[in-house]
């Protein structure tokens, strides 16, 4: 296994931190850049600077082949629609103007390979040397295509799998069949290239359910006779009254979130098996109601943390609409606290209008991204009693259109991969 190099930075006669070269250009650390510093356990964390853009990700359609009962198409009203060619140019040229011109991912709402132009645009992406991702239900990963993706340089292959069997995944996947998606899968693997690593490398995507947690062991077996690399689990977040009985997360939402240390009974537990002897020790543990840390990790994870912030990301929606995340590309019905939430999309620009760097760069979108690093909401995903935790409009604390004080990203209870 490869180890990481160590970086070392250095602090100068005059006080100042001096960073070697090759750190500030994978970090983005310019002269004058803001660096949000945090205390870290015995040391001290500094945080990716707001103005260093890493990922991007396009959403080619919000149309798609399946019906899926996860999927927020079940409770919107919103137009749909595929990129024009037009506006993925847009998207091009302002890629291609950046230094460094950061990774792409393909994704959104509806499926990327149900758009045409999909992996033509894959190959003009990564004709500019950056990291490419796609995700898909893979119904219509047909070996043409299959062909043309690996062709086109493709670095990572996502499947959408919510099911070990074939009752399970149709009961979340309407109109879908494993047995298809698990061939399909398949035959990509076996049309890479050979070697330890194959390109492109396959990652599975789960999302967890009351219906379907079972499963799990059986999807990360069955992801790995595909050749799968990476495994990515998330919780739904329900679009639908019917889809609330499914949550796995009730408890979490005030166990893990805002455990001051200072006022939480702090409990450090080492590496140890997890089996027979163990489970019944840890289960009781870990619900204690202590703060947990696990072998120096916080057991809870981080609170009150944006990654697409953190890590430097946006969204761009078929129709060329810049939003700051995933979940603002599209208004949305969602639920909090067994109440109804509508999720209001939040538009910073456009690539027909302007370039994506010029969106990024816009002082009140760079203000933006810096309040949501500190996050300056009020606590909506431990609290949620009032009003205002219905929409993201406004909160308690005075906070404005996107108030994301009801993100469950940002509480580390739903993700992407």
């Amino acid at each position: 296994m490869e180890s990481k190099p160590t970086l070392w930075v250095e602090v100068d006669e005059q006080g100042h931190l001096v960073m070697p070269p090759e750190a500030m250009q994978q970090y983005g650390v310019k002269p004058g850049v803001k660096m949000r510093m945090e205390a870290n356990g015995h040391g001290f964390k500094l945080h990716r600077p707001v103005t260093q853009l890493t990922k991007v990700y396009i959403e080619p359609t919000v149309d798609c082949n399946l019906d899926c009962i996860t999927c927020f198409r079940n409770a919107w009203d919103q137009p749909i629609g595929r990129m024009s060619e037009e506006t993925f140019a847009g998207i091009l040229s302002g890629l291609k103007a950046m230094n460094p011109i950061p990774d792409v991912y393909f994704g959104g709402i509806g499926e990327p390979l149900f758009h045409p132009r999909t992996i033509e645009w894959i190959r003009q992406i990564k004709a500019l040397g950056v990291r490419v991702e796609l995700i898909t239900n893979g119904t219509i990963l047909v070996e043409k295509k299959a062909r043309k993706l690996i062709d086109a340089g493709l670095d990572i292959l996502w499947i959408s799998l919510d099911g070990a069997t074939p009752e399970s995944y149709s009961d979340v996947r309407l109109g879908a069949e494993l047995h298809q998606v698990v061939d399909n899968v398949r035959r990509f693997a076996k049309m890479r290239k050979g070697g330890h690593f194959p390109k492109p490398e396959i990652g599975v995507a789960f999302v967890a359910m009351k219906r379907n947690i079972n499963e799990l062991p059986q999807v990360i077996k069955l992801g790995k006779s595909m050749g799968a690399r990476h495994f990515s689990v998330s919780n739904v977040q329900p679009a639908t009254d019917e889809m609330q009985s499914e949550r796995l997360y009730t408890r979490t939402m005030t166990n893990i979130a805002y455990l001051p240390s200072n006022e939480v009974p702090y409990l450090s537990l080492p590496k140890m098996d997890f089996n027979e002897t163990t489970r019944e020790a840890l289960f009781a543990a870990f619900n204690s109601g202590c703060n947990v840390s696990f072998a120096g990790n916080n057991w809870g994870g981080a609170n009150d943390v944006c990654n697409f912030v953190e890590s430097g990301t946006l969204s761009i929606a078929w129709n060329g609409d810049v939003s700051p995340c995933w979940p603002l590309m599209h208004t949305h019905t969602s639920y909090l606290h067994g109440k109804q939430r509508k999720v209001n999309k939040h538009i910073i620009g456009n690539v027909r209008e302007r370039p994506v760097e010029q969106i990024w760069l816009d002082p009140a979108y760079v203000e933006y991204r810096e309040k949501v690093q500190r996050f300056a909401f009020a606590p909506c995903t431990f609290c949620g009693g009032c009003d205002m935790s219905e929409a993201n409009q406004e909160d308690c604390l005075g906070n404005e259109a996107p108030a994301c004080g009801g993100c469950l990203w940002a509480q580390g209870v739903i993700q992407c991969p």
